[in-house]
């Protein structure tokens, strides 16, 4: 016993001399993370005086040769670029399950809020609502979405176009909220414009709904729709009075929405419309896109249709 207690007395001198001789770990100074394979470019709107940056991802098998890759092109890119690079990532397998592309994420205005800037850039009417505007001295901006899909369609495309190695014929919009709002803008304004659109709880409860009424007159005016049309929404974006549950909205049903201009699309019976709709089970609106965008790929980039 004395012996061992000898021991542990010698242990506790030895111990901290050892832990002053270990080097302490060398850290570098901090530095911004950069995503592999990425590319940031800005772009000056010349109509529309103001710049907007452009988010690019490559595919790994880009460097590898002279093939061309379908576009996806994705709004709100502070938060859907990551995010829809990475679920890609899982999602195609290195390219056993999903065709390799090329991912543009379109930013926010330089220098706007991401709110003041999707209220401007994304919306097809001037709003009736008066909100208050998050940029102190700049009253709040609707209506917009015309002269941002023109900046696309004039600036961004040839610009991309001239830059990477892509397929124009096979451009993939997604969006989501305000987002889908724009996207359906674009179908019901040059549903060419691009191949296939992904759009997630599109905002369709927006002035008045006003988007119906688009929809009515664009049938008025064409026999056709050629496009391709995923749709998706939470199933807690309905009403829903229990105050115990607070994913389910309170005063809009945007699931009723979507589907009664599901059934307006339907009933046009237009040849060219390949449209899939779908209710994502325990999703609410701000939970949704992930699940959105991850079905959305496997609609539009499966190898396996």
């Amino acid at each position: 016993m004395l012996r061992f207690c000898f021991l542990l007395i010698g242990l506790c001198l030895v111990l901290p001399a050892l832990a002053q001789q270990v080097p302490e770990a060398s850290v570098s100074e901090p530095a911004p993370y950069t995503l592999k394979d990425t590319e940031v470019w800005t772009i000056r709107a010349p109509k529309l005086e103001r710049s907007y940056q452009l988010y690019v991802s490559l595919p790994e098998s880009y460097r590898e040769g002279g093939r061309r890759y379908p576009l996806l092109f994705v709004t709100d890119a502070d938060y859907a670029f990551p995010l829809v690079r990475s679920i890609a990532g899982r999602v195609g397998r290195r390219g056993r399950d999903l065709e390799d592309f090329i991912l543009i994420g379109i930013s926010h205005a330089v220098g706007d809020t991401p709110e003041f800037s999707r209220r401007r850039d994304y919306t097809p009417t001037p709003s009736r609502l008066e909100k208050r505007s998050d940029m102190p001295g700049r009253k709040p901006v609707f209506g917009e979405a015309e002269a941002f899909r023109l900046f696309l369609n004039d600036d961004v495309f040839p610009f991309i176009a001239k830059t990477y190695r892509v397929d124009m014929s096979r451009k993939i919009y997604a969006g989501h909220s305000y987002g889908g709002l724009f996207g359906l803008h674009v179908l019901l304004t040059d549903p060419k414009m691009f191949s296939h659109y992904i759009l997630g709880s599109p905002s369709l409860w927006f002035d008045q709904r006003v988007m119906f009424k688009r929809e009515q007159d664009y049938a008025e005016a064409h026999a056709d729709l050629p496009a391709n049309l995923f749709l998706a929404i939470g199933s807690f974006e309905t009403v829903n009075k229990d105050a115990n549950n607070p994913r389910y909205s309170r005063n809009l049903d945007m699931i009723g929405d979507l589907q009664a201009f599901e059934k307006a699309l339907k009933g046009r019976n237009y040849p060219g419309l390949k449209l899939k709709s779908e209710i994502i089970p325990d999703e609410d609106h701000l939970s949704v896109f992930p699940a959105v965008i991850t079905h959305g790929l496997q609609w539009a980039l499966s190898v396996r249709r």
